[in-house]
């Protein structure tokens, strides 16, 4: 099946050996996608389940199948290179791509997920199935590069993409919140080298997102004003963190970071998600985003005055898929 896009990408749909999706998003012209996963079928991977945990009212995703995933492969072995380019078989049929989605081989959350919560005499030991969705994005074919490394065009087209998923996702009845992250470097935990990001799509609000929807709650009914809006106004006016100012989009430091290295990269209009940004907006965040990137990897110096590649998490806070919406930006 192809779809096209709310810009000029086309998406084509497409289905590996055990039925997981794969989407393709291509440049116009680009020829038809139409190589099949020719690699044995082998049962697909259930995702694990969902643990309460009763100690602080939270929920758990278990998932043992995950310690049996691919771990740091030698390039020739990369399962995110394109079919074809190693010696062993691919997730990706084609010889090449420009940008690639795909069901995650290895779920914590998967919409195939079979049960029913299972409650607890006790109270201590509830479970519920792990229905949601894990996606793998492969920003790239080039297996030496990083994501600062993209020309600003596919830059745009991963925004586009990562807008996409979004809104699909997010129409999962089950899904609660659709989080869109990268992992980058070895020390932050990545598994395969390859430029890729992933996408969660939660059956749950993670505590992470609770926590932001009820400051954002609190300060609304106080003020009748949106909290993120205010935050950027007030960093904006004080200026001493501002890293970049563009027309659409402004990255600073928070006042109350938490980490060494810490930039939050926010859209001056006030819109829930990615899926709202319009034309202009992705247009600019292309070249913002990929600019802060390449900040980072200028941040640090080692002794022989070359550049650090720094490790990272790289994601984006959107608003819940069903609640909260009104106060989020």
């Amino acid at each position: 099946m192809t779809t096209p896009s709310r810009t000029t990408s086309r998406m084509t749909t497409r289905h590996l050996a055990d039925g997981r999706e794969i989407i393709y998003v291509d440049d116009p012209g680009t020829p038809e996608r139409t190589a099949k996963d020719q690699r044995p079928v082998e049962p697909r991977v259930q995702s694990g389940e969902i643990r309460h945990d009763a100690l602080v009212d939270d929920w758990v995703a278990v998932a043992a199948h995950r310690q049996h995933r691919t771990f740091m492969p030698p390039k020739d072995e990369c399962p995110l290179c394109p079919a074809g380019h190693g010696s062993v078989p691919s997730e990706i049929p084609e010889s090449d791509y420009q940008v690639v989605v795909f069901e995650n081989r290895f779920p914590s959350y998967a919409v195939t997920s079979l049960g029913a919560d299972v409650p607890d005499a006790s109270g201590i030991f509830g479970t519920r199935p792990a229905v949601g969705r894990c996606e793998v994005v492969c920003f790239t074919s080039d297996h030496e590069a990083s994501f600062k490394d993209l020309p600003v065009e596919r830059v745009r087209t991963v925004i586009d993409t990562w807008a996409q998923r979004t809104e699909a996702l997010g129409a999962i009845p089950e899904v609660e919140q659709v989080f869109a992250f990268e992992n980058r470097g070895r020390e932050i935990g990545v598994t395969l080298p390859h430029p890729h990001g992933q996408i969660y799509a939660y059956p749950y609000l993670p505590d992470r997102t609770k926590a932001l929807l009820g400051a954002a709650r609190r300060h609304h009914e106080r003020t009748g004003r949106l909290l993120g809006a205010d935050i950027l106004a007030a960093e904006r006016a004080d200026g001493s963190r501002v890293v970049v100012s563009g027309t659409h989009w402004t990255a600073y430091v928070p006042f109350a970071a938490r980490w060494p290295v810490e930039v939050h990269l926010v859209p001056h209009r006030d819109v829930p998600d990615l899926v709202a940004l319009d034309d202009e907006e992705r247009d600019e965040l292309a070249v913002v985003y990929r600019d802060l990137l390449g900040r980072l990897d200028r941040y640090y110096v080692a002794e022989d005055g070359s550049p650090v590649t720094l490790p990272y998490i790289a994601a984006w806070q959107q608003a819940p898929a069903k609640t909260g919406r009104d106060v989020s930006r």
